[in-house]
């Protein structure tokens, strides 16, 4: 979370993300480094709702050449009437598909008056178990981002994809987090799909 002091000339690049994207986010910046200057938000940036009252903030005043983003595993969750996450059966989902949507066309309406190369990466599989989620929702809820993303031109870093085939060995058990290997895993596919923007730019 700690501030990044911009290398003049290098492009800058901001990462939107809940606890996932913050457990790769030093790893992608050690691999950018000398190529982009690398910054996030520096809070969990939570679910879309949260997103839509927060995006201006997070954007700031600065040129952003590319954006890296990502909402859903705090979407699809299920909480009680105290806001404590619970069995699905016992909490109501913190956002439907339908909303999901609306915010996320909310949140990509203003991210493109950046004027920076957007990419959405899908959301990470939710892994037999994992407490106040369904493992089904991640696929749910990421089949409505690709629409959305697909028809608004946005690029897709397909990080479910990647970490299904591996999840036992990059995830915790019944847990949505990683495990330090599986951030750093995470760390080179988005660095290398971050990189390969900034390349197609220069051209």
């Amino acid at each position: 979370f700690a501030a990044v002091t911009d290398t003049p000339g290098l492009p800058r690049v901001l990462l939107i993300g809940d606890s996932i994207s913050i457990g790769y986010t030093l790893g992608v910046r050690a691999k950018l480094a000398g190529k982009a200057n690398v910054h996030r938000p520096p809070e969990n940036c939570g679910d879309t709702a949260r997103g839509v009252k927060s995006i201006d903030k997070w954007l700031g005043a600065g040129k952003w050449d590319v954006i890296h983003f990502n909402f859903g595993l705090h979407d699809l969750k299920f909480l009680d009437g105290a806001g404590k996450l619970v069995p699905p059966e016992k909490g109501k989902q913190v956002a439907s598909p339908a909303q999901y949507e609306a915010n996320l066309r909310t949140i990509v309406a203003r991210l493109k008056q950046t004027g920076a190369r957007l990419v959405f990466a899908t959301t990470t599989p939710v892994p037999a178990g994992s407490e106040g989620r369904r493992e089904e929702d991640a696929v749910r809820f990421n089949a409505v981002a690709v629409r959305v993303m697909k028809e608004l031109g946005v690029a897709l870093n397909d990080l479910h994809a990647f970490v299904q085939p591996q999840a036992a060995q990059l995830q915790r058990p019944a847990n949505v987090h990683f495990t330090e290997e599986g951030s750093a895993r995470l760390a080179e596919q988005v660095a290398g799909r971050i990189a390969s923007l900034l390349a197609s730019a220069k051209r």
